[in-house]
């Protein structure tokens, strides 16, 4: 197995990998994922186009999220890591031409993993204002740690869906306490096409993460009507009929 130029941020990608019916491979520095090429009709039933569904989506969403300096450090393998924790995530149904690069903002988008505790953090109102809360406490020595806050933003590009993600890291004098524990406050946090998360870093060591957000954006295409019509898409199911 290669590593890549990557390696050093945790983002280490085999050469290729088949799951599902779907082959997953490194080209230019990206994972590209394409059906797998086989002399007989590939059966598509409808277990078989949820999972495929949901490793499209798993892969699109990698492709934009790598662009922020990530840490997923529970598995050897980044994507893997990453994967294996979006795969929980709800299941968007979208025709076969855009797949490849469409994006949903959702909760529970992971943007890291690893050991130090989890921060727990929610969208809520500081004095009336809109605001990130979390659980950390005003007062506790954190040693060397670091906060990054990662923001992903759901667009609409030429009438693609995609999610864009930025990371900045954040200052405890930017952060406001309330009842001993502190929080992000700005009217950025009433963006309903906005979500957040934030976490604790520590030389190699990060928080598990994910994102909150109050988008819903994304539930139009969770539908029994988004289904069928992604489905026709792709030629229909096989082996059963639509729920």
């Amino acid at each position: 197995m290669k590593k890549n130029k990557n390696a050093s941020m945790g983002l280490l990608i085999p050469n290729k990998l088949r799951i599902g019916g779907m082959t997953f491979y490194q080209r230019g520095g990206q994972v590209v994922g394409r059906v797998s090429n086989s002399m007989e009709k590939r059966s598509n039933t409808l277990p078989q186009f949820i999972q495929r569904q949901k490793l499209r989506h798993t892969t699109a969403l990698w492709k934009m999220l790598r662009f922020c300096e990530t840490m997923f450090t529970q598995r050897k393998n980044a994507f893997h890591n990453f994967a294996s924790l979006a795969n929980r995530l709800p299941v968007v149904y979208v025709k076969k031409v855009l797949m490849d690069q469409a994006t949903f903002l959702m909760p529970g988008i992971p943007v890291s993993d690893g050991t130090l505790p989890t921060i727990s953090e929610w969208l809520g109102e500081v004095d009336g204002m809109p605001a990130l809360i979390t659980d950390l406490s005003y007062g506790d020595n954190y040693f060397h740690e670091k906060l990054l806050l990662y923001t992903a933003v759901q667009n609409m590009e030429h009438n693609l869906p995609r999610v864009r993600f930025k990371m900045r890291q954040v200052s405890k004098s930017e952060m406001t306490v309330v009842d001993g524990h502190y929080a992000l406050v700005g009217e950025e946090f009433a963006d309903e096409m906005k979500g957040w998360a934030l976490v604790r870093v520590d030389d190699n060591l990060c928080s598990p993460q994910s994102i909150v957000t109050r988008c819903s954006f994304y539930l139009q295409y969770t539908t029994e009507e988004a289904l069928e019509a992604a489905a026709d898409s792709y030629g229909g199911l096989t082996g059963t009929d639509l729920p």
